[in-house]
């Protein structure tokens, strides 16, 4: 399994209509993964969709801690969008003419 990352230019749409600017002097970027180790489902086609699902030690991801975020964290995740979040797309209903991408209307806690 690997890990890749990318960084794109999004300072037309994703800043706030450029509002915001990218401070490309400070490139190039760097992303590094230091101890990464990937606990997830090996993809072997259709079956895994099953074998990925079952609720199993295997697969911690099921647990049910990790269905929901708890109150405190759900707290802790509004302060960072009200803080520190400058652009939500599924708020850009101008950009997406109105037709919005089905995450958007997915609840965020």
């Amino acid at each position: 399994m690997r890990v890749y990352s990318s960084l794109w230019n999004a300072d037309n749409w994703a800043t706030r209509g450029g509002l915001e600017k990218i401070d490309w002097n400070s490139a190039p970027f760097v992303a590094r993964y230091r101890n990464f180790r990937a606990r997830a489902c090996k993809w072997n086609g259709q079956p895994s969709i099953t074998k990925c699902a079952v609720n199993s030690p295997a697969n911690w991801w099921t647990s049910p801690v990790y269905k929901q975020l708890s109150s405190a964290k759900q707290g802790q995740m509004k302060w960072v969008r009200d803080n520190h979040m400058i652009y939500d797309y599924c708020r850009d209903f101008k950009r997406f003419n109105g037709n919005m991408p089905p995450e958007c209307f997915k609840p965020q806690f």
